[in-house]
Formats: C-alpha cells, structure tokens, sequence
C-alpha cells in the first residue's frame, strides 16, 4: 500500500547573518513534526534552505568587500551547519541563487504579466531597508516601520505591481470556508480584519535601485522583488514550471504544512494565496505561524546585545536539552522565553530528575538484583492497573496534540506517564521487596512494568528526543521501536537482558 504524502516546509532563512536560537527554533519545531508524521507511516518530505536575494545583502557584502554571492554563500554555509548540529532531517536545502529556481521565477513573472497580474507603474512610498517593505503612513508605528521599528525612507522608483486587490473576494472566501488553513484562529482573524478587510493594496514585486535579484528577462532594468522570488521556493524546488507540472509537483502539492513565524504571516496567508490563484495552483492546506522565542522577555537583536545562538548552547548544555527547551516552552499561540537560568531548571527538574532517573535507577535495579534480566512474572499488585492504563492512552494521546500542532502538550503527555512511572517506584518500593525472598516474582514483574513503561516513553520521544531515545533503547536492549509497538502495553520481551546505562542528563550547578 503506498504511503500517504505529508508536505512540511520552514520559511526559508535569510541569509543576511548568522541565524540566532528563535530562528532555530523554527527547524526544530518542522523537524518534531515530519519525524512524528514518519512514525505515523506518512511518506515525508521536508524543506527547508534560504532566501539570498534583495538590497540587504547587496549592502552587506559591499560593507564586507565582497560579491554578493560569496556572501550568501558564506551564510548559507553557516545556516546549513547550524540545521545539521540540530540534528534535522530535512529532505532538501533550497536556495534561490539556484540557477533552476530563479528561472523558474522569471517564467513565473512573465505568466503572471502576460495574463494582466503585473503592470508597470511607480512606486513611492516609505521603506524600510531591513525588512525590505513599503509602509504607508498610516501602517507606521510613532514614525517608524511597524515590524523592526527601525527609521523608514521615503523612495520613488519604477516598478512592476501585482494585482493583489483582484483576488481579494476569492481569498476572504478561500480563508472563511477552510477555517483550518490559518493557525492558530488569533492570526486568521488578525489578517482578516487588519489587512485583508480595510482593502488590500497592489503589491510591489520588483525594483530597479539595486542589483541583485533575479532579473526580469523582459525588462533587464527590473530585478523580481523578494516575495515573488522567496515564496515561490516552495513549489520550484518539487519541480514546477509554469508550462510542466513533473511528478514530484503532483504528487507532493499541495503543501500539508507551511511552518513560519508569526511575522511573515501576512506574506504566506496574503501574497502566497494570490500568487497560486494567479497561476491556478490549488492552495497549501495549512500556515501555521509560530510565535516567538524571546531572549529574557525581549525580542532578540544585535542592539540589545541579547542574542543567543544554537551552537553556543548545544555546546555547553547538550544537544537533547536545548531541543527539549525550545519544544517545550514555547506555547502553542504566546511567545515563550530563553534564558540560561531557565535551560538549567528545565535540565535539573524534567530530563535529569523525572527522566534520567527513572531510567538510571530501573536499569540499576534489574543489574543489581537479577544481573540485568528483566522477566515479567504477571503478578500484579494494585498500582500495576493505574500505570498500565496510563501508558496504554499514551499514543492516543500524543497523536490528538501533534495533529493539533501542541508540541509542547505532547511533550507534557510523555513527562506524566515518566512522572507516573516514578510514583510507581515510590509505591512499589523494590527495594523493600527484595529483602523477602517470596515477593521474587513480584519484584521482578514491578521492574518488567518499569522498563516496559520506560520503552513506550522512549517511543514517543523519538520525535523530540531522537539521540535520547536512541540511548535508551540501547540500554534496555530493545529494537522494538514503532508506533505500533507501543499500542498495548506488554511488547517488552520477557526474559531480555538490559545493558549498563549512563547517566542521561547531568544535573548542572546553577552558579
């Protein structure tokens, strides 16, 4: 039986520096995702890359000395590393200096052109260099541009125009009759009465003070402007083109899921939908905008000098705490927050207590009192049915979270079954029956349920926890690592010898 596709994409980086924790937080968000959905049995693909075009890096690689693409290069290099150290199995790195992409770009623009989407016009307006956007002055903020806050100037030059304002009807309708295609609902009724309702303005999609972009190849003064090009990455790279369609594309479009940050929302539930409408492509099926990762309470920025960056913690924490962090404390709509005290909280109290000790102590108990043979002898006791009860909703559970994109609940199911597996211990107490000769039988099915529990656990941490995982399966010598395995309670072989174990989190000194 052939396997159902599942789609997820990132928003493409942009390569103007070095992407910081809230930026990674987004590829391990789409990583948890597309490992849950492969457990799940879906035929996965999974995109992520960057977006290297637009006046920005023009001026950065001016200021650095050298060509725009050594730049993007360099920093793509850097993004792609820090993609890798997060252990994300993304299918394809995309990026839009790719000479098939920006082909594919120009045939897209000339369609739309041809079919009366685009014209020429002038555009003037006030623009903000770091976001690459034209405001109005009424969307500005005391002055200032309305996303970064930063100082807008006012520019006047030639450009082509998307009618943006003729698919506005068919969006408005598109986004009230599929209630589920903007997440979380806060962001769809925000882009409905913010943007979409007071009327939207044709958008500007190329410019001509600056070079480096993707040329108009029929207006060489013009380079296509950053959202047609960068929004676009999402179906040139699965093998769109406007007069071909390969087998990649039909079998892969629509995207399941758009993963971006509740920033560019307006991008990807405005410009995008119009764009495909435009090319009579059927739309993605989800957006879903992410809230942000604040440093201490603020946005991250080179200002604030608040900027923290993966590698450097991966490098003093380890790498299964900073993605447990960042996946388990960023709420599903608000932001959350980082800082190093609450990294060592979340270490201490949930990996290296609730989890690596239960772990730590089971395997230690089975080494000591039976030389590492775990037998399940099926004499039960009563909180033997509280603690299998339990472990046997937990896929149920996990699944109804993920389907509704509630990582950090997911997360939260697995933790209570550790909790609970734990309590188990203080109730049993072993080692209180290993001291009676004739509750042998019972002291080694109490141990067969810990670790049986400490597998299914295990199981569903895969997706979060994938080296962790990975750790403990060795250590209770198991290959029995599926979904489906973890349905029912009971799939531990009895009789199995357990490996010694080492200590899976270090609890960390606060000072």
């Amino acid at each position: 039986m052939e396997k159902e596709k599942f789609y997820i994409s990132t928003a493409i980086a942009y390569t103007s520096s070095k992407p910081h924790i809230g930026n990674t937080y987004e590829i391990v968000l789409a990583d948890a995702i597309a490992r849950n959905k492969r457990l799940e049995g879906y035929d996965v693909y999974f995109q992520t890359g960057t977006d290297e075009h637009g006046e920005k890096i023009e001026i950065k690689a001016r200021e650095a000395e050298i060509e725009p693409q050594e730049y993007v290069d360099k920093v793509a290099g850097e993004i792609k590393t820090i993609w890798d150290l997060m252990n994300t199995t993304y299918d394809r790195f995309v990026r839009t200096t790719d000479p098939a992409h920006e082909k594919v770009v120009q045939h897209i623009f000339k369609k739309m052109y041809d079919k009366g989407d685009i014209y020429k016009g002038e555009y003037k307006g006030l623009y903000c260099t770091p976001c690459e956007s034209f405001w109005t002055e009424s969307q500005l903020v005391d002055g200032k541009c309305p996303d970064c806050g930063r100082e807008v100037e006012e520019k006047s030059e030639e450009a082509y125009f998307f009618k943006l304002s003729k698919y506005q009807d068919r969006l408005v309708e598109y986004i009230e009759s599929h209630p589920e295609f903007i997440q979380p609902e806060s962001r769809k009724n925000e882009m409905i009465n913010n943007f979409i309702k007071p009327g939207l303005q044709d958008l500007c999609v190329s410019r001509t003070s600056f070079k480096w972009g993707i040329p108009v190849d029929f207006d060489d003064k013009h380079v296509v402007y950053v959202w047609l090009d960068a929004l676009t990455n999402y179906i040139t790279f699965i093998g769109y083109d406007v007069d071909n369609e390969n087998a990649e594309f039909k079998k892969l479009w629509p995207a399941d899921l758009h993963l971006i940050g509740k920033d560019i929302i307006r991008f990807h539930t405005i410009y995008w939908p119009c764009f495909l409408m435009s090319l009579d492509i059927p739309l993605p099926k989800q957006v879903f905008g992410h809230p942000w990762l604040l440093s201490g309470g603020d946005k991250m920025s080179k200002s604030k000098g608040n900027i923290l960056y993966a590698d450097d913690l991966v490098s003093k924490y380890g790498l299964d705490v900073i993605r447990y962090f960042v996946l388990h404390e960023i709420p599903f709509a608000d932001d959350g927050i980082i800082t190093e005290e609450l990294i060592v909280e979340r270490n201490n109290s949930d990996l290296a207590n609730i989890l690596g000790n239960l772990v730590n102590r089971t395997i230690a108990m089975s080494n000591k009192y039976f030389d590492g043979i775990v037998e399940n002898k099926g004499v039960t006791g009563e909180p033997d049915e509280a603690l299998i009860t339990k472990l046997s909703s937990l896929g149920k559970n996990v699944k109804e979270k993920m389907d509704h994109l509630r990582i950090a609940d997911a997360i939260d199911e697995i933790f209570n079954c550790l909790r609970a597996s734990n309590k188990y211990i203080d109730e049993t107490t072993p080692w209180v029956l290993a001291k009676d000769e004739a509750q042998t039988d019972r002291l080694k099915t109490v141990l067969y349920n810990l670790t049986e529990s400490i597998r299914i656990c295990a199981v569903y941490l895969q997706p979060f926890l994938p080296d962790t995982a990975e750790k403990i399966f060795k250590y209770i010598n198991t290959d029995l690592t599926s979904y489906e395995s973890a349905q029912t309670f009971g799939g531990y072989a009895s009789n199995t010898k357990v490996n010694e174990s080492e200590i899976l989190f270090q609890r960390i000194d606060n000072k």
